[in-house]
């Protein structure tokens, strides 16, 4: 019976171990949220001003939005997870990708959603890590951007499209695609235009930039969604299992409580009884009778 005892008060022990990891992983998790939701409120004003800067130049005398073409390829960007523990971040991220086409250059983003595109056989052009901290994600944007410049540059590409997870408090988890190119059509119509800039660079050269900010802003808020987003799966997932883990150990503690009450009864019955083997015999102790004559 002892013997059981500690290996039930092993398990209780492992469980608890278990728990330990499971809430730090849960404010390593809650860490990395509140830093995404940080920048978030300045990363969304430096993409509006950008968007509102590219509008501004596409007005300019001679340049006009690049239209879609069936011709050419579209790329698309898939933000996956990097790292387990998550639930199916990456699954649901593949699953309501648009239908791909077989001319299409694939970049996916996160190690995790690697895997996962390998064991379905999806072909992938390029693929990157998610960085582990937010600081990095400007960095990741630089490197997307670059790698997808040539292709943009040479008319390769007529389509840029992120996938991505967005969260919002109080909602569930939503996949999400947004278009980057085509570039938007030039404000037209009743709504009256910003007055034109005084430039010192040529129309087209600073569209390009314009095109190259607007691309980063654009690749940099999918990235940084997605890595809210997988904080936020990754909260939800360790506190689904700390749940799961508090039940299972107030399970194995009333076994174990009720194992150490047996194993007090069956001492207490084994003492009482050795008690009794051992306790001397009384003799009975027979008085003369008396004879009357």
């Amino acid at each position: 019976m002892t013997e059981r005892l500690a290996a039930m008060q092993a398990r209780v022990q492992a469980v608890r171990d278990l728990s330990s990891v499971v809430n730090a992983m849960r404010g390593m998790a809650a860490a990395r949220l509140e830093q995404a939701r940080g920048r978030m409120r300045a990363m969304r004003a430096y993409a509006d001003v950008v968007d509102s800067a590219l509008r501004t130049g596409l007005t300019l005398e001679g340049l006009a939005a690049p239209q879609a073409s069936p011709a050419k390829r579209r790329a698309l960007v898939y933000f996956c997870a990097e790292q387990g523990f998550a639930g199916p971040f990456s699954e649901r991220v593949l699953d309501a990708a648009p239908d791909l086409r077989a001319d299409d250059w694939v970049v996916l983003v996160g190690t995790r959603g690697r895997s996962v595109a390998a064991e379905r056989a999806r072909a992938i052009a390029w693929s990157v890590a998610m960085p582990a901290r937010v600081q990095g994600l400007a960095r990741l944007a630089d490197q997307i951007v670059e790698r997808l410049a040539p292709g943009i540059a040479q008319g390769e590409f007529d389509q840029l499209d992120v996938v991505f997870t967005a969260c919002a408090q109080g909602m569930p988890l939503q996949v999400r695609t947004e278009a980057l190119l085509p570039l938007p059509a030039p404000a037209r119509g009743s709504t009256p235009l910003p007055p034109l800039p005084l430039t010192q660079l040529p129309p087209r050269a600073l569209l390009f930039d314009f095109v190259a900010a607007h691309l980063h802003a654009g690749v940099y808020c999918a990235a940084l969604r997605a890595f809210e987003a997988e904080a936020q799966a990754r909260m939800e997932t360790m506190a689904a299992a700390h749940r799961h883990i508090d039940q299972e150990l107030a399970a194995l503690q009333g076994i174990w409580q009720q194992m150490r009450q047996e194993d007090i009864t069956a001492e207490i019955v084994e003492l009482a009884a050795g008690q009794l083997a051992f306790q001397p015999r009384r003799r009975r102790v027979h008085k003369p009778t008396s004879m009357q004559s």
